[in-house]
């Protein structure tokens, strides 16, 4: 892929998803054909009658289309949440948790789950949200109290994970039954199981506004890059810039593990991999970084539900076993480089 054209590159990036997608959504322990996804889509859509059974296309609807295109926005957002934190915290091992908003959502889904906070008026998904909110919140302000630099931004974000995971294990221990500890810990380790069409949509336009957010940023990512008093030298308001972008992805994070809890090295893993095939100019980066990630979950996913059918594995799971030897991996090929 060349650094200085990248157009082909996503055209075939961009293909490669919408193949990705189709296929993935044949794969089960239903028979489904690609025709049959087609003919349902086109239908809901629309664009011709529907022709298949009712079953059929609830399958096909309601189950397999959500959930794969939720993993295809959870890996899209997630890629470009860690890209974009890498660049602002100019730390290599940031990723889209390294804010605490994981931890939080953990919290506060368990919450809902466990202690019912909420009465019955909160979901798992929004007392997540929330739990996700509130551990940004407490990172904002911690790290503005302790001076606002990035190293203490990172220190402040490992200080609410350690805090939120501490009393999400607490919750559990405590509180919960044997059901419902293994319900929870299966959530807790990354799943799309009962992805609907509401949070497909929800994710999508969240991820549609931070990435245009982002790639309107992207000279001013790539500033940061040298260090504040360059980006400042270059006319960028550093503080500022550096909260308004922050906040934009840790709303993306919050949404996604919202609905899919904390799917891990996505948002470590690919970011690197993608700038070596890019370079590091995050208008290239951003938008190429987001398919891959679109289509490596999915694929991941995917695996994950079938592999070991009937019982499904979290994706969460899926996506350490491959990130850490690719991470290994990418470190090496860096070490290489430098040499």
């Amino acid at each position: 892929m060349s650094v200085r054209t990248p157009l082909p590159a996503l055209g075939g990036l961009a293909a490669a998803l919408l193949a990705s997608v189709a296929v993935a959504v044949t794969i089960g322990q239903a028979d489904i054909s690609t025709a049959d996804v087609w003919a349902s889509v086109a239908a809901h859509l629309g664009l011709g009658e529907g022709t298949l059974a009712p079953l059929r296309d609830g399958i096909v609807w309601n189950l397999r289309m959500p959930r794969t295109l939720l993993a295809a926005v959870c890996g899209a957002g997630l890629a470009v949440c860690g890209a974009v934190m890498q660049s602002l915290l100019r730390n290599p091992l940031a990723d889209p948790f390294v804010l605490g908003v994981s931890s939080g959502a953990s919290t506060g889904a368990v919450a809902v789950v466990v202690l019912g906070v909420g009465g019955g008026v909160l979901s798992l998904s929004a007392g997540a949200f929330l739990g996700a909110l509130l551990s940004f919140a407490m990172v904002l302000l911690l790290s503005h109290v302790l001076g606002g630099s990035t190293d203490r931004v990172v220190l402040s974000g490992v200080a609410a994970m350690q805090l939120f995971s501490a009393l999400t294990s607490f919750i559990v221990l405590t509180s919960a039954d044997a059901e419902t500890t293994r319900g929870v810990l299966f959530w807790l380790l990354g799943s799309l199981t009962g992805a609907d069409w509401g949070q497909v949509l929800l994710c999508t336009a969240v991820l549609a506004v931070v990435l245009a957010l982002c790639l309107g940023h992207a000279r001013t990512l790539d500033a940061f890059a040298f260090g504040d008093d360059a980006a400042a030298g270059l006319g960028v308001r550093v503080a500022r810039t550096r909260l308004v972008l922050l906040c934009a992805t840790a709303l993306l994070t919050a949404a996604l593990v919202s609905c899919a809890c904390a799917i891990g090295f996505v948002g470590l893993v690919l970011p690197h991999a993608t700038r070596a095939l890019t370079g590091s100019g995050h208008a290239r980066l951003l938008p190429v970084t987001a398919l891959t990630g679109a289509v490596f979950l999915v694929w991941v996913d995917t695996a994950a539900r079938t592999v070991l059918d009937p019982q499904e594995v979290p994706v969460g799971v899926v996506t350490s076993l491959i990130g850490v030897p690719a991470f290994i991996a990418v470190l090496y090929r860096g070490r290489r480089t430098a040499a």
